[in-house]
């Protein structure tokens, strides 16, 4: 079982704490940011610019959890950056306030989507990679290591259960959290994380349980070549 606040890359964590319990306390209860964001939407429409940087800081952590959940971890950064500037002109165009959360998932959901299509190029080179090696940072440390297959795990799942995850494990909001700002329900929320975290955990016993399969194969073929070696010696003139 891995424990404890891992480093994937510069500014990125993976908390592997949190356990089923946790996801059973996201309750019917919402955050109170809804009401605030309308205010501050009114206000960035009239050009307060502090107003739009107060829902950077708001959301900006909602965001990069759902790019982190889709693009390669290096690029998350420039992209959270992307979606902002596309967000900002476009705030005339949300016609409920309150609903700004969502909205603002949806354009990275599709900011997202267009970095694929416009990489398409890119893709076809480096699809032999493996995704460890083509989406996180090559790790230098035992921790980077563990951090990085668990991320590696978590973007296995289904895209329901990813971005829920990495929300909660990577950006560390709370379920109400996510519930207000991304628009789900309280109990989709709660579901998601449950079962998200059962698979991941399958995912890292079987990986466990493959690595000792595999070191207990390579202890076999260091016996056998000792042995081999060993009677070469006693054969010897």
């Amino acid at each position: 079982m891995i424990s404890g606040v891992r480093a994937v890359h510069p500014g990125t964590t993976v908390d592997s704490r949190p356990t089923i319990m946790d996801c059973r306390l996201v309750t019917a209860a919402t955050a109170s940011e809804p009401a605030g964001d309308s205010a501050l939407v009114h206000a960035a429409r009239q050009g307060d610019r502090a107003a739009f940087g107060n829902l950077y800081a708001r959301h900006a952590r909602m965001v990069h959890g759902i790019l982190l959940a889709k693009v390669p971890a290096e690029d998350v950064d420039d992209l959270v950056q992307d979606v902002f500037l596309k967000a900002m002109p476009r705030l005339s165009d949300l016609r409920d306030v309150s609903r700004f959360g969502p909205w603002l998932a949806a354009i990275t959901r599709n900011r997202a989507n267009d970095y694929h299509r416009q990489n398409r190029a890119v893709a076809a080179v480096t699809e032999s990679l493996s995704e460890d090696d083509s989406e996180v940072p090559a790790a230098s440390t035992a921790s980077d290591t563990e951090a990085a297959m668990i991320l590696s795990h978590v973007r296995s799942l289904s895209e329901t259960y990813r971005e829920t995850l990495i929300l909660r494990l990577v950006e560390g909001m709370t379920g109400p959290e996510i519930a207000a700002r991304t628009g789900l329900t309280p109990g989709s929320v709660r579901v998601n994380l449950h079962r998200g975290m059962q698979q991941l955990r399958e995912k890292l016993s079987q990986s466990a349980s493959g690595a000792k399969g595999q070191s207990g194969f390579d202890a076999e073929k260091n016996a056998a070549a000792q042995k081999q070696s060993n009677l070469r010696k006693r054969n010897e003139p």
